[in-house]
């Protein structure tokens, strides 16, 4: 056997490898979290390198399910620290290739708007509607994913689809709506245009901001045009006089970055429904803008 034979991975690296990206992409949607997503994924691999690949029927079946399993159970840990998370919590952005808005069931289930809808499911309503909706298993694969049975999957399925419809953000918007009014509102922030702010706001928009009590974040929800408008003319925790600002790809959509001294200070990330902002969501937690960097490779 030659050296070039001893370095190739075995059977069971090159399927963890293949499937890579596809389990990084399900364990982040059920998270939230690339992180934790990044720890299921350590976890998952631990376990499969104990299995013999060449007794698995269906090997991309076998590590969906150990992804699935770990991400629930991480999903109950996640539950208790938001629990004790100074100030809202929003999801962990990703720098996304370009590639990733084509796709856009993916870019839509992966938009930030899309994954707050997400946590308002239980857990295992959570995993059923991605595993279901997002990459389209099979009813069966997903009963032994989540460990209950065919018809209950069914039900599941069935009762989380109408939880995330009356709450998705109401039909397709283009990126260049999104990055329209992504411009615009930075015009108005950027001059302390009020009235220009209040012309892209929604009626009842709702702004979020996420310190992580590290950085200074408006510390609840403000909900409402008149009070958003007023927040962000003021300045608070959106663009300073040092910040530099640039247009880029969030979870497949577009977004504004800036940053001070060349680190990135924060993402800002829209929901538009009906030509007017209605979700306003800012991630300054440094502990949350580790992927910011680099892209980060999903797929489904």
């Amino acid at each position: 056997m030659s050296h070039e034979d001893d370095r190739r991975p075995d059977a069971a690296t090159e399927t963890f490898v293949a499937h890579r990206r596809l389990l990084f992409t399900i364990a982040y949607e059920m998270l939230g979290s690339a992180v934790d997503a990044e720890d299921v994924l350590q976890e998952t691999w631990l376990r499969w390198v104990g299995v013999d690949p060449d007794v698995v029927r269906d090997r991309r079946a076998y590590l969906v399910r150990i992804t699935t399993r770990q991400a629930l159970g991480r999903l109950r840990t996640l539950a208790r620290r938001k629990e004790s998370y100074v100030g809202p919590w929003l999801p962990e952005p990703l720098l996304t290739a370009p590639d990733v808005a084509e796709d856009v069931e993916l870019a839509d289930s992966m938009s930030m708007a899309m994954m707050l809808v997400l946590e308002t499911l239980a857990p295992t309503e959570r995993a059923v509607f991605v595993l279901r909706e997002v990459f389209d298993l099979g009813y069966d694969e997903i009963a032994e994913a989540v460990d209950k049975s065919r018809a209950a999957v069914r039900q599941i399925a069935h009762r989380a689809r109408a939880h995330v419809a009356a709450r998705r953000p109401r039909g397709e918007v283009s990126a260049a709506e999104s990055r329209a009014a992504l411009g615009a509102f930075r015009r108005a922030v950027e001059t302390g245009d009020l009235q220009g702010l209040l012309d892209l706001l929604a009626p009842d928009v709702v702004a979020l901001s996420d310190g992580g009590g590290i950085k200074q974040a408006m510390p609840r929800p403000v909900v409402g045009a008149e009070k958003v408008a007023r927040a962000l003319a003021a300045g608070v925790a959106v663009f300073g006089p040092v910040s530099t600002v640039e247009s880029t790809q969030i979870n497949g959509h577009p977004a504004l970055v800036t940053r001070i001294d060349g680190e990135i200070d924060m993402v800002v990330a829209v929901r538009i429904d009906d030509g007017l902002v209605t979700g306003l969501y800012t991630v300054r937690n440094p502990e949350k803008l580790t992927r910011m960097e680099r892209e980060t490779a999903v797929s489904r």
